[in-house]
């Protein structure tokens, strides 16, 4: 850190003594510049955000929004895809790439509208764009075009063949995909996963994960989740008690239990389930899981109870633990940021700025910059 940079720091401490001591390094490519920042909630206060269970109770539910309603990236309207490819054309094969191009394009459409420009794009230069982009981007920007520009599926499947590839099993990214996925979303990722790998993700599972944990994302896989949208309370509160006796109430813990009721009842149930559990247990649902169960199992089943609760909440806390401390998990935030910025994004955004009393839009604005920051920017969408 230089001279100059500290003496800014100085100068800033002093004439805004309340904010001395909450220096923290800016994570942008230079890691050079600094900000003043409040307060980031412990990993306690983390936790007692999920203990408010009418809050999210209330919490917009995004299990069934049709693709676009609650997205940033949406259809163009008096879409013209020879225009489109005209300009990916001009700004891939002239000396240099105009990445202020790209970024406008694959944000500014819908998911159909992109895939309807690859098609004409192949057809007209006999080149796969997603190639192109490849070729002519590096870094983080170009896993967040490439990511854009192809279709959720695909980008979900070729996570989950990153994640099972060679020796050991990613399993927070199986955990982060299949418990956070509608069954329609399941299976085509499913249908992606065996266009590229000939085989079923079911059968490839099956050789990938065991115990209990193994059981649960087969079952999560197999996309057989109820999706009514009816609630029947006497129904939730006998899964509730069977959950308090399954657990809390018994010496050891039947997870088959666990895992039936949570894998397969419908995300309508299961956040009523978890209302009717508090009122019998006294404690949340999440809790008599992290203190019931370990490792993987417990993860995936508390993440499934956040999705049930707020899908939004979810991906919004995963946004803020990418971006949470020194340096930045670029990984993370482009999965999340392209996976839900069609789906629904303008929830996470509030839910975000309630959880975090910060902006997402100003949280990445501090974090990434260059024309990877001004992508992620775009697909945000806006400051709240």
């Amino acid at each position: 850190m230089s001279v100059n940079t500290l003496d800014r720091i100085v100068r800033s401490c002093l004439s805004h003594p309340e904010n001395a001591g909450e220096v923290k390094l800016n994570r942008t490519e230079t890691r050079s510049s600094v900000t003043l920042y409040r307060e980031e909630p412990s990993e306690s206060k983390m936790s007692d955000l999920w203990d408010d269970l009418e809050n999210f109770a209330r919490a917009p539910s995004t299990s069934t929004a049709a693709s676009g309603e609650r997205g940033t990236i949406k259809a163009k309207a008096n879409f013209n895809v020879s225009e489109d490819v005209a300009a990916l054309r001009k700004a891939l094969e002239g000396i240099g790439t105009t990445e202020k191009t790209l970024i406008e394009i694959l944000t500014h459409r819908s998911s159909s509208q992109k895939q309807a420009i690859a098609k004409a794009y192949q057809e007209a230069t006999n080149r796969i764009l997603v190639n192109d982009l490849k070729g002519d981007t590096e870094g983080s920007l170009e896993d967040l075009l490439v990511e854009l520009a192809r279709p959720p599926a695909v980008n979900d499947a070729k996570w989950i063949i990153k994640a099972i590839k060679g020796a050991g099993t990613n399993n927070r990214i199986l955990i982060e995909i299949l418990g956070s996925r509608t069954n329609k979303q399941i299976k085509e990722l499913s249908a992606a996963y065996a266009e590229e790998t000939k085989k079923t993700l079911v059968q490839k599972l099956k050789t990938e994960v065991s115990g209990d944990f193994g059981k649960a994302i087969i079952l999560l896989a197999e996309g057989a989740r109820d999706e009514s949208t009816n609630v029947n309370a006497d129904k939730a509160k006998e899964d509730a008690k069977a959950l308090y006796n399954a657990g809390e109430k018994k010496m050891g813990t039947d997870e088959s239990k666990f895992i039936e009721i949570l894998c397969k009842r419908s995300m309508p149930h299961l956040r009523q389930t978890i209302l009717e559990y508090k009122n019998i247990s006294g404690k949340t649902l999440q809790k008599s899981i992290e203190k019931e169960m370990s490792g993987d199992l417990e993860e995936l089943l508390v993440v499934i109870v956040k999705c049930a609760m707020s899908t939004p909440a979810y991906f919004a806390e995963k946004l803020y633990k990418s971006m949470k401390g020194v340096g930045t998990d670029e990984t993370t935030l482009t999965r999340v940021m392209v996976s839900r910025g069609e789906i629904d994004m303008l929830d996470i955004r509030a839910e975000y700025k309630k959880l975090y009393r910060q902006s997402l839009y100003k949280e990445i604005s501090s974090d990434v910059s260059g024309c990877y920051g001004d992508c992620l920017k775009m697909i945000c969408g806006g400051d709240d």
